[in-house]
């Protein structure tokens, strides 16, 4: 009898959601966190449940749409847990925890969360109650709530107005505790005293409640078989199912709030931040496995030179028209006619570019800039002179560029006037460093002879103040020197 009018109480007691996000981490790795909101948990009576949930991004990424820089991506999901489906209906880019850049609606069909990803977890924590949940106890004790509860009250009416039937007694009691030899006695005792037996029943159902009962009639998610399809694993590189890469574009899941429109990293353009940034340039393609296991990469911190007499660089620069372009990484000049002459090999000056800050350092210095001249040989052996650059004078060359600096990214810009000579841009004294590295920049292709002039050149804070509008940091990560033996010119 108990238990039935616990029953009936519960049945009666609306669903409620807490009014401040109770976030519950389901993942977290390097560079994101994933979390859950399970006070936003809402349950439709087809069984599907929707859920609020966020990324939260170590590094600050740019909306591509609003041109902000973002941290933290809330998505309200629609979660099918018999099907094992889900929906994204809403995401929510933040700057910070608390400030809106931008909110989009979704307009997309229910996808298979396949076993194993990170959507998986997700799946399973929002289909799987709270333990001490009263609203999720009722529920699992009343498969439909109203009816239940009618039904409920039907039976309390039936026991009060015939007790002498036994049968109410055997439901509500445990066998054992309700001798079939004297119901009589049984149920006088029950009669007086069951208002009282309510308020208490009222009084202990939060104690109560999670009763070994109801749990289990509600279907766990391991009783769910996965499809069959969930073998196929994320992102194989063999022979993928093109069915089921499809929906990736529509960015259901949680880990792909931040980048919607591509499958983590096999889109991504590299950068100098974020996900596209120097400790995941070798992911993003297989070309760019040098980023990550070379040996011998660039830049480095030039320390411990040993002092010789070096060959000087015979540069045969000579003025020429040039063609500039902003391509997104840097600012980038193509020239032609001009060659560097070294060991007896001849390097043809192809173009040059710049980073701040310096990408290298000269005994744990950076400079504010640095100037790349990119020479090819006729085997296809690469050559690089680098020109450090601190604050000083205007430089007049360096003018000239930005005077003819293009408007947009990725549109080049040939100038009919003026023409340019590099031999402006290089030190009066050329003296330099020398070791054996790598570009730069992906596929970080090794073999590339360097050439690092000792005397930096002057440009103006007007002059860097320009450049760092457009780029505040592109330069990579100091790389380990290892055994590699660098000299100095003296």
């Amino acid at each position: 009898m108990r238990l039935l009018a616990i029953a009936a109480i519960l049945a009666t007691l609306p669903w409620t959601a807490a009014a401040a996000p109770t976030w519950q981490t389901i993942s977290s790795e390097p560079g994101k966190r994933i979390e859950l909101d399970r006070t936003s948990l809402k349950r439709d009576e087809n069984g599907k449940v929707q859920a609020q949930g966020r990324v939260i991004l170590e590094k600050e990424l740019i909306d591509a749409k609003s041109g902000a820089g973002y941290r933290v991506i809330e998505a309200i999901t629609r979660y099918d847990c018999g099907s094992r489906n889900a929906n994204t209906i809403k995401r929510i880019f933040k700057k910070n925890e608390t400030e809106v850049i931008r909110e989009e609606e979704i307009k997309g069909n229910d996808l298979p969360v396949r076993t194993g990803t990170l959507d998986d977890k997700v799946l399973r924590e929002v289909c799987r109650p709270p333990k001490e949940s009263v609203t999720e106890i009722a529920q699992k004790a009343n498969d439909a709530a109203a009816e239940q509860k009618l039904a409920n009250e039907a039976l309390l009416k039936k026991e009060l107005a015939k007790p002498e039937k036994p049968a109410i007694v055997k439901a509500s009691e445990p066998a054992h505790a309700a001798p079939a030899e004297a119901p009589k006695s049984v149920i006088p005792s029950i009669r007086p005293n069951l208002k009282a037996q309510m308020e208490a029943s009222r009084e202990q159902a939060p104690v109560q409640a999670p009763a070994p009962a109801p749990v289990k009639q509600v279907p766990p998610v391991k009783e769910i078989p996965p499809p069959k399809s969930s073998t196929v694993i994320v992102h194989t590189t063999s022979k993928p199912v093109t069915h089921k890469a499809k929906p990736a574009k529509e960015g259901y899941m949680l880990e792909l709030a931040h980048n919607s429109s591509a499958d983590q990293h096999r889109h991504i353009h590299w950068s100098y931040e974020g996900e596209g940034g120097p400790e995941n340039w070798a992911k993003l393609d297989p070309k760019n496995q040098a980023c990550a296991v070379g040996q011998r990469q660039s830049p480095i911190d030039i320390r411990e030179g040993i002092k010789v007499d070096l060959e000087p660089v015979q540069f045969d620069y000579r003025p020429s028209a040039f063609r500039i372009i902003d391509n997104g990484h840097t600012v980038q000049i193509n020239v032609g006619d001009s060659s560097i002459t070294l060991t007896g090999k001849t390097y043809e000056l192809v173009q040059f570019h710049f980073h701040r800050p310096s990408e290298e350092k000269v005994n744990g210095r950076n400079f504010d800039m640095v100037a790349h001249l990119v020479h090819k040989a006729d085997d296809g052996s690469l050559a690089v002179v680098a020109v450090l650059m601190e604050r000083g004078d205007e430089n007049p060359f360096i003018q000239t560029l930005w005077n003819n600096m293009p408007l947009e990214k990725n549109v080049s810009v040939s100038p009919p006037a003026p023409i340019i000579n590099p031999n402006s841009l290089l030190p009066a004294n050329r003296n330099y460093y020398t070791y054996m590295g790598s570009l730069t920049t992906p596929p970080c292709t090794e073999g590339v002879l360097w050439l690092v002039m000792k005397q930096p050149v002057q440009v103006s804070q007007d002059q860097i103040a320009i450049f760092s509008r457009l780029y505040r940091n592109n330069a990579r990560p100091i790389q380990p020197v290892a055994s590699r033996l660098i000299k100095e010119g003296r």
